[in-house]
């Protein structure tokens, strides 16, 4: 079964009711506890994305304030940036 045919199901009542009809209820209900498996996997993996983000956001807070405690700014850690040319690069100098 392809992602589009899920996807298909998923937003359609009509067409969910359509494909289950076609299943017994032994794998109804075996489709029943893989969806759910996937759900509660799919739960944890946004849990542990958001704790990620919290963890990263609480560090860099705390990389500000050290940063403003030393009165130091970005552009004194970063320096001056190279100037990008603008335009064509050169042609080749062997003349091709």
């Amino acid at each position: 079964m392809s992602s589009e045919t899920l996807e298909r199901i998923a937003r359609n009542k009509n067409v969910a009711r359509a494909a289950a009809r076609q299943l017994s209820m032994e794998q109804l209900h075996k489709l029943s506890d893989v969806i759910g498996e996937v759900i509660e996997q799919k739960n944890e993996e946004e849990k542990l994305r958001k704790q990620e983000e919290a963890d990263k956001e609480r560090k860099l807070a705390e990389i500000r304030e050290a940063m403003n405690d030393a009165g130091l700014s970005v552009e004194d850690l970063v320096g001056e940036q190279p100037r990008r040319r603008r335009g064509r690069p050169p042609k080749n100098a062997s003349g091709s």
